[in-house]
């Protein structure tokens, strides 16, 4: 297998199952309703909010390996859209898994030459490290997500 075919498999696992932890992204959210994916647990980051930003980021990536400039906020990361009912929170799982399949599209057909050229500006470091970086800072969401699903689960 190709290093660049490895990698978008290890970015589809984190989202959809297979992977070494065995948690995913879609199985752990399948359950969750609008309105514990809104609720505030203390000051953390409640599950949509968090959701979005796993995928804001994806999507900065993403325009990169379409061609496009780098271009992204940390700021912005966290300002989704409000989530008033079952069909916004489907509307943002939907985007989510469509943005992550399209994403691992893309990996998969870049050469594997490319994982040691800089990524976009050299200051950002290669290829390697942004692709891994975002199925790294995917799982770190994750784990907070399943924490406060199991809090929402036991105070519920």
């Amino acid at each position: 297998m190709h290093l660049t075919a490895q990698i978008a498999k290890h970015f589809r696992d984190v989202h959809f199952g297979g992977n070494w932890t065995s948690v995913n992204l879609k199985a752990t959210l399948a359950d969750v309703t609008w309105q514990q994916a809104t609720t505030k647990v203390h000051s953390f980051n409640t599950i949509a909010t968090l959701v979005f930003h796993i995928g804001y980021y994806v999507n900065v990536v993403m325009k990169v390996l379409q061609g496009g400039p780098l271009e992204g906020n940390d700021k912005l990361s966290f300002d989704h859209p409000p989530i008033q009912s079952q069909e916004d929170w489907d509307t943002l799982l939907n985007k989510t898994w469509a943005e992550a399949k399209a994403f691992a599209g893309l990996i998969e057909q870049l050469p594997d030459s490319i994982v040691l050229e800089n990524f976009s500006d050299g200051k950002y470091g290669n290829y390697y490290r942004n692709l891994t970086g975002i199925i790294e800072h995917t799982h770190y969401h994750l784990g907070q997500i399943v924490l406060i699903k199991k809090w929402l689960v036991q105070e519920g």
